[in-house]
């Protein structure tokens, strides 16, 4: 990750699916979220180039989380962002505003358009097929209602102000990039077929509540959010997708002015053992000197998931 960190602040979005779209979204997920990633990047990139807001190439990634505190489905992007963007000549970098990135209600109308017409493209060409809750919307007439009720409705779009210092982005992706629906920590117990768990309740201040399943509607809610197989739940976008990343991040660092990666605070741990000599294994640890070096297993950079500009290999259907 720390790879194309820029040493500029963060913006940090969220995009929300309305409720309405839950049941289809779960008949449909890789269809659904697939498409959710993709209006979401044409939205960002829309609205950050259009002169008035920003004007500039931006790019970031998309990370795809599909459930609330309780479980529930919920699905929604977080997606983050250098604070800024490129010029459309390539010759300056040009921040957003103070405290502002991109206008919320114009992202939100912009996404919600595009997301619809995504919807009703898939629809008139057959792929969704239409079964369950959602076999009233098989004929023209209900889908149609259907969408018109969904273009009433106002698109949750929230973005927070910009993170200043660069490092705790390093620490945002940390949390969020391979999160699962719950974690260990707030699982309290399993009693008499219950199982108890910790939940914020942000209707009332953030504060920390319990709740109590059966262990079965645990488990159902708990399988909402298991991902289509093969499907890649981070993607990159702009000039941080995969095709261009190298180049367009050597070209913001000189605007930029600034080295190549940000540092943290395992840099002088780094230091210090890259000035040491190799050790033989079975020699003691250059840091703590007590433990012993043994070579356990080699690790290789994996592949990057597929940015959202390159179709995706035969493998992978998403």
């Amino acid at each position: 990750m720390r790879a194309y960190g820029l040493e500029t602040p963060y913006v940090h979005v969220i995009f929300t699916l309305p409720h309405d779209l839950g049941p289809l979204a779960l008949q449909h997920p890789r269809h659904l979220y697939s498409l959710l990633f993709r209006t979401v990047a044409q939205t960002l990139q829309d609205i950050a180039q259009t002169p008035k807001y920003l004007g500039a190439e931006i790019g970031g990634f998309a990370v795809l989380h599909t459930w609330g505190q309780q479980l529930h489905h919920h699905p929604h992007l977080h997606c983050v962002l250098p604070a800024g963007g490129l010029a459309p000549d390539g010759a300056r970098w040009v921040p957003c505003r103070p405290h502002f990135f991109l206008p919320v209600r114009v992202l939100s109308r912009r996404f919600r358009r595009l997301y619809l017409e995504g919807l009703e493209h898939l629809y008139g060409q057959g792929q969704l097929p239409l079964t369950g809750r959602c076999r009233e919307l098989v004929e023209p007439k209900p889908w149609q209602r259907f969408l018109t009720a969904l273009r009433d409705k106002d698109w949750v779009v929230y973005a927070k102000e910009p993170i200043q210092d660069p490092r705790h982005i390093l620490q945002y992706l940390a949390r969020y990039t391979h999160r699962v629906a719950i974690s260990n920590h707030r699982l309290v117990s399993l009693e008499d077929g219950q199982v108890i768990f910790r939940y914020k309740d942000y209707q009332r201040g953030h504060r920390l509540r319990t709740m109590a399943l059966e262990a079965v509607e645990f488990l159902r809610r708990l399988m909402l959010h298991v991902p289509p197989h093969g499907f890649h739940s981070m993607r990159h976008f702009g000039f941080l997708a995969n095709r261009v990343r190298q180049e367009k991040l050597a070209q913001c660092r000189v605007l930029l002015g600034h080295a190549t990666r940000l540092h943290t605070r395992e840099e002088p741990v780094a230091r210090e053992m890259s000035a040491m000599p190799a050790r033989e294994p079975g020699a003691p640890c250059p840091v703590c000197q007590h433990g012993r070096m043994q070579l356990v297993k080699t690790l290789y950079r994996q592949q990057a998931a597929w940015d959202l500009s390159v179709p995706a290999p035969s493998l992978d259907t998403s």
